[in-house]
């Protein structure tokens, strides 16, 4: 019987990249600008999804009216106030040496972002991601982002690999969540701020801290060469 390979799709923001406070900021950043106000934390529990229903659900919990155009205007906010501070952001720990080793053992990988590539590029290129050769899927691309499927399964399908045998990675129950609708396992890192206990009630089957822990550990999740 022929084995398949395991494949693993990775989110960007708090996974890959240290970047999940600058868009917290982002949005309060946003928000305040239609005056509303509304907590740090509860903005934090709605980073990974998508930035359209992201904008729809703070509206509802600030108890704001929800219409298309006031989304449109709290996205286009977020998104400028986020590229201010993307000079700031930087891999995380082993993220680069992470994506390095699955590259030189030939495990195929493709990275899936609630973002539009407009905020995802920057911080794309200081993982030193090769765009012509690396799959990268963006809210752009699909129909419906996190805690939907859409993103990891164009992902899988752009590596030409099957969705039921890859392994998503991510750092949000939206993550979890949108792996277990696309029908692949789901790994977990601390590094987006969600506890270990939130990620496994969501589907992940094993939780890192951060992208240098899950290298460590690489040969139990099925990355071996």
């Amino acid at each position: 019987m022929d084995t398949q390979q395991t494949a693993f799709l990775f989110d960007l923001d708090g996974t890959l990249v240290d970047s999940v406070y600058q868009h917290v900021l982002a949005w309060q950043e946003a928000l305040e600008g239609e005056g509303i106000s509304l907590s740090v934390w509860r903005i934090h529990r709605k980073i990974g999804m998508s930035g359209g229903l992201m904008a729809n659900i703070l509206l509802r919990e600030s108890g704001c009216e929800i219409d298309a155009a006031r989304g449109e205007r709290l996205r286009r906010a977020h998104a400028a106030a986020y590229s201010r501070r993307s000079h700031a952001i930087r891999p995380l720990p082993g993220a680069r040496e992470l994506i390095a080793q699955l590259t030189d053992a030939q495990i195929p990988w493709a990275i899936a972002t609630s973002g539009r590539m407009e905020t995802a590029r920057p911080v794309l290129e200081t993982l030193g991601v090769d765009f012509e050769r690396v799959p990268i899927v963006t809210r752009d691309q699909v129909r419906f982002a996190k805690p939907d499927p859409d993103l990891f399964i164009a992902a899988a399908r752009k590596l030409g690999v099957s969705i039921e045998t890859s392994t998503v990675v991510g750092d949000s129950v939206w993550d979890m969540l949108a792996a277990r609708r696309a029908r692949a396992l789901g790994i977990g890192l601390l590094s987006g701020g969600y506890a270990t206990e939130e990620l496994e009630r969501a589907g992940a089957y094993r939780v890192f801290e951060d992208p240098a822990d899950m290298l460590r550990h690489l040969d139990e999740i099925g990355g071996r060469r």
